[in-house]
């Protein structure tokens, strides 16, 4: 059986903890029989020879600069098979850059003050999907992302910003908070959820996100 291998991307922004946050996930992939290479630069996406033999990338870099080069190297190794997969501001809100959003399908743009109690719930059409099922809704204490996304999107799960009399909205509105995608012949999972290492925590979130990861890695299937 081929060993597949996991990239993890981390840096940007400290108040995502990109270490701490990323070292939860790392002792699964081992588990999971991923050989596991860490970066802490950018330009990790310029090695298109050592992309091109990553299965997963998994990302948590917030509030970035990143070149037309580097962005051109993920894309492109996305577009043939890595699987690019990671959660909150570490993905969608780590880049400026057209192409890199439309590669994630995705990009934060405001939150609520603070921690707000919030309800996650699974789209009603999807709880069978292998990333959500047996998960109907989780409870959450943390950040509530608005978002911007590609109606292209397979939404899994949705948060809920009520209406109230002082509002913005006249109405409520869902807002997509899981969801997956293709790029290529590639894969791409995104949560909104993980502002620190508590959110990864809780058990939903927890199996999400390694649900997440794993279908997102490129499979070798039984060779």
């Amino acid at each position: 059986m081929t060993t597949r291998r996991a990239l993890i991307v981390r840096g940007g922004w400290d108040g995502h903890v990109p270490v701490e946050a990323t070292d939860v996930v790392i002792p699964f992939l081992g588990s999971q029989g991923f050989e596991i290479e860490i970066s802490d630069t950018l330009d990790a996406y310029l090695d298109a020879e050592r992309l091109r033999h990553t299965d997963l990338i998994v990302q948590c870099w917030s509030i970035g600069t990143v070149t037309d080069a580097q962005v051109a190297g993920l894309a492109t190794a996305v577009r043939a098979g890595t699987g690019l997969a990671g959660w909150h501001g570490g993905i969608i809100g780590a880049f400026h850059h057209n192409t890199y959003q439309r590669l994630t399908g995705g990009q934060f743009v405001w939150h609520p003050d603070g921690f707000v109690d919030h309800t996650l719930t699974v789209a009603p059409r999807r709880t069978q999907h292998e990333i959500v099922t047996g998960i109907d809704s989780v409870e959450l204490h943390t950040e509530k992302y608005w978002v911007i996304s590609d109606a292209l999107n397979d939404v899994l799960a949705t948060v809920t910003f009520d209406h109230e009399e002082d509002g913005e909205w006249h109405e409520s509105i869902t807002m997509p908070a899981v969801w997956t995608r293709h790029w290529g012949a590639g894969r791409v999972f995104v949560s909104t959820v993980g502002h620190r290492v508590d959110d990864l925590l809780v058990p939903e979130i927890r199996t999400i996100t390694e649900r997440g990861l794993m279908w997102a890695a490129r499979s070798h299937g039984d060779d």
